[in-house]
């Protein structure tokens, strides 16, 4: 096992070099940056009163399976996860302080990708033999690339590698993997006694798979309650710490900032990084977190009840808004203020990390970590399983698809129980492969949203006029 894993990780290396896949999600996501005006920077107000315009108000009857909030609390259900708890800590862990800075910079981008995914995926969604609307980089790419050969080829990649992605990678086996880790810290500080992973692996295996019998309403409706609580209970328990240790902060945001160009040097049980150790652990980790570029998200976002494509896509600006530069970073800051990330009996932790940083100051705080987590990994797996079946659907059709679910339910109990950086390897090797083809057909139509873009923020002008 120990082979396999090594094998993983070092074509995981290759995949998330500098000059491999972070410097393509920084280029797609800058070129569209510059296309759509800065759309994340200009538009944000605009998202923001959206984001709540649509809890408040009933959203008016058109095409769409999922409301606006609904769409966007299933994506956030699948970006808001474990990768907020047990990816941020693996990425200090491989890269150290300055892993968050990079983390950063590919979410700032990343909020113009995350915005044209939605556009691009409610523009071209279609109408399914079943009724049900499908939406995803693969009808996008079909829809939009006028030649049919490249069009195939790059829709049929994507849907290849999201249902892997899916069944194997960060939006399953990572997700139950931490959800273990962060119980077995749970029982072990406060109870005093050990639990064998299976134990909460089980208990996710049993919660998801009855969700799962009820399709994308039953997830959308589930995700629309589940979501605000999560994020609230673990935003307040980090702030509380940060509170109780706020003469730390400044310390830590320039330890970030100076590290990001300067590789962390070995010390204490940190085994030091390179330079491009630490822009991989940053680059990866934030993508496996906030999903922009990868183009799962757009199949959620892409099925949602919107007068116009853009609507929806200043949706996805604010959902990577509060994944990455809120969650992700308050998860940051704790576990540097606490300066256990140096400490080498957790360098192969993940989500026990955060647990045990957060303990440092707050009593009793590794059960709340692990009901966060128990919430972040439950709510991801209930979206990321619609994202590999929308995949496998694309693929292979309908008639399979309890099939597909039900290898999907499996396999979180399989990894409950698999190391941490197998998890996390596999995870984040199959993001870079689903991300390609998905990042390819952005490109080609970079154009088309730029488009779209112009015609509603034109027509939303006049009107105003």
């Amino acid at each position: 096992m120990n082979t396999l894993t090594e094998r993983i990780q070092t074509l995981d290396g290759l995949v998330w070099q500098p000059f491999a896949m972070p410097l393509v999600l920084v280029i797609v996501g800058g070129l569209i940056t510059f296309a759509t005006g800065f759309v994340q920077i200009q538009r944000f107000p605009l998202a923001v009163r959206f984001v709540i315009t649509s809890i408040l108000k009933k959203p008016p009857a058109r095409e769409g399976c999922i409301t606006p909030f609904q769409a966007l609390s299933t994506a956030l259900a699948s970006t808001v996860g474990n990768g907020n708890i047990g990816g941020v800590a693996t990425a200090i862990l491989i890269g150290g302080p300055g892993a968050i800075a990079w983390m950063w910079l590919s979410a700032a981008v990343g909020m113009a990708t995350k915005y044209a995914e939605a556009v691009l995926g409610v523009h071209y969604r279609v109408r399914r033999d079943t009724g049900d609307l499908a939406s995803g980089p693969m009808y996008y790419i079909t829809g939009g690339i006028s030649s049919p050969a490249i069009a195939k080829t790059l829709s049929y990649s994507f849907a290849f590698f999201g249902m892997c992605a899916a069944l194997f990678g960060t939006g399953n086996m990572a997700q139950s993997n931490t959800v273990a880790r962060t119980f077995v810290e749970a029982a072990r500080t406060i109870g005093g006694f050990d639990v064998p992973a299976i134990v909460p692996g089980l208990l996710i295996t049993t919660a998801v798979g009855l969700v799962l019998l009820g399709g994308i309403k039953r997830i959308a409706s589930v995700a629309e309650r589940l979501v605000p609580t999560m994020v609230i209970l673990y935003v307040l328990t980090a702030l509380t710490f940060l509170i109780l240790n706020i003469n730390q902060i400044p310390d830590i945001f320039l330890l970030i900032i100076s590290s990001a160009l300067t590789p962390s040097a070995a010390f204490g049980g940190f085994a030091g990084a390179t330079m491009a150790q630490v822009i991989a652990a940053g680059v990866s980790r934030g993508v496996l977190s906030n999903e922009a570029g990868l183009g799962s998200a757009p199949i959620a976002h892409g099925i949602a009840n919107v007068s116009h494509p853009a609507e929806q896509g200043v949706v996805g600006i604010f959902e990577v808004f509060v994944d990455t530069f809120l969650i992700c970073s308050l998860t940051a800051f704790v576990i540097l203020a606490s300066g256990l990330w140096s400490n080498g009996s957790y360098q192969d932790s993940s989500g026990d990390l955060t647990a045990a940083a957060l303990a440092t100051s707050i009593p009793f705080a590794s059960v709340l970590v692990a009901t966060c987590s128990f919430l972040f990994g439950f709510s991801t797996l209930i979206g990321w399983c619609y994202y590999g079946e929308k995949c496998f659907e694309f693929l292979f059709g309908s008639k399979k698809i309890v099939s597909y679910r039900i290898a999907f339910t499996g396999l979180i109990l399989v990894g409950s129980m698999v190391s941490v950086p197998l998890a996390w390897a596999i995870g984040t090797l199959l993001n870079g492969f689903m991300a390609f083809p998905n990042l390819i057909g952005l490109l080609c139509l970079v154009g088309k949203v730029r488009k779209l873009t112009q015609d509603y923020f034109t027509s939303q002008a006049s009107r105003s006029m």
